[in-house]
């Protein structure tokens, strides 16, 4: 639609590559970027359900899981400050999004419900064993997401 602006996505997590991923988007598409809305994206981890099952016992207790996810959202939070401070030494604005769950699904489905332009991750530069046995976030969103998706790899 005429006037409003594309979205891109940048998925930052707490590895140096998100945060080099994010740099090289401001960098090289930095005049492409003008014209559009920015969202860094992260997922916080779902406690453990064995933890809850743990708590329902008494081994653990309910407040201590209470804990551990209130400290989860101050990690996504300063991850995504120090992201937004980032796009501000770049002279862009951005908006940031914390959601809970396996990435891999919760990007995608992110992408779809904010009709993501451009969906930009960082690689782990992993082995293909190890990605054949795990998987990986960003080879997962290659193929699923309703968009086309910027892998960018930090050189060694």
């Amino acid at each position: 639609m005429e006037g409003e602006k594309k979205m891109v996505m940048v998925a930052i997590d707490e590895s140096e590559c998100s945060l080099y991923a994010l740099e090289w988007t401001l960098q090289k598409l930095h005049d492409s970027l003008l014209n559009s809305e920015l969202v860094l994206f992260t997922v916080q981890p779902i406690v453990d359900y064995g933890n809850f099952y743990a708590a329902s016992f008494g081994v653990i207790s309910p407040e201590f899981l209470t804990v551990i996810q209130e400290n989860q959202k101050k990690t996504a939070t300063a991850l995504l400050d120090k992201a937004k401070d980032i796009c501000r030494d770049h002279g862009f604005c951005a908006e940031t999004i914390i959601e809970a769950g396996d990435p891999k699904d919760v990007i995608c489905e992110e992408v779809e419900k904010l009709k993501i332009e451009l969906l930009v991750l960082g690689s782990h530069s992993r082995g293909a064993l190890h990605r054949a046995f795990l998987g990986s976030v960003s080879n997962y969103c290659v193929h699923n997401a309703k968009c086309p998706v910027l892998v960018v790899k930090k050189k060694a």
